[in-house]
């Protein structure tokens, strides 16, 4: 059972994850990743995410349905990870109905607890707060890959990575919308968002190759 703080946490409900991909990237921002890794707990708190829909054409589910994208059109919650230019790890979960293509990126957390043992994963990284910055260094720090988690449900409370809530929530004023990173299409598309103030959010990076 995890626990945060004395805290009991529980699984985030199903019903959050059915809206409108958008609307649940926002919803799950404060939610928490609880990874086992060498015998620790480790909890982690959701700062960045991003959404993308079958309708969106920067979604990997826009063209059709496929063996990489079915975890996309599965039931709500399952992951969905996948390798970025052949070179670092993408956590995604899927959200809304199961037949719909739409999933959230997670971009970036911030470690609450185990830091030690991603420290151990991200050995050269000075701040706490850049351990899990950035998708890539999240799935790093957390040790999250493809052949392992891909199509798993973050909600099983026996899965190896689980998605819980503390039944804290952010106020609109605590949430900043804007522009995708790195999208070439749909670039201006305000569907990445973001805890204000928080030091674990990633940069803003737009793609070269989206037009002016």
């Amino acid at each position: 059972m995890a626990t945060l703080r004395g805290v009991l946490l529980r699984p985030v409900a199903v019903q959050r994850l059915l809206a409108p991909a958008e609307v649940a990237a926002r919803d799950l921002l404060g939610t928490l990743l609880v990874r086992e890794l060498d015998g620790v707990q480790v909890i982690a708190r959701v700062v960045e995410t991003e959404a993308y829909h079958q309708d969106d054409p920067a979604s990997h589910s826009h063209r059709r349905r496929t063996p990489r994208t079915e975890p996309m059109f599965a039931e709500p919650g399952t992951a969905y990870v996948y390798r970025s230019y052949g070179v670092h790890w993408c956590l995604n979960i899927g959200v809304e109905p199961e037949g719909v293509g739409a999933a959230v990126l997670v971009r970036a957390a911030t470690v609450l607890q185990g830091v030690e043992v991603v420290r151990c994963r991200r050995p050269r990284v000075r701040r706490d707060a850049e351990l899990l910055r950035g998708p890539g260094c999240l799935t790093a720090g957390l040790d999250i890959d493809g052949p392992r988690f891909d199509h798993r449900s973050l909600l099983d409370p026996d899965a190896p990575l689980r998605l819980l809530d503390d039944s804290s929530r952010l106020g609109e004023q605590d949430v900043i919308a804007g522009p995708r990173v790195g999208v070439s299409a749909a670039a201006e598309v305000a569907w990445r968002f973001h805890v204000r103030g928080e030091p674990s959010v990633s940069a803003y990076r737009r793609s070269p190759r989206a037009p002016v």
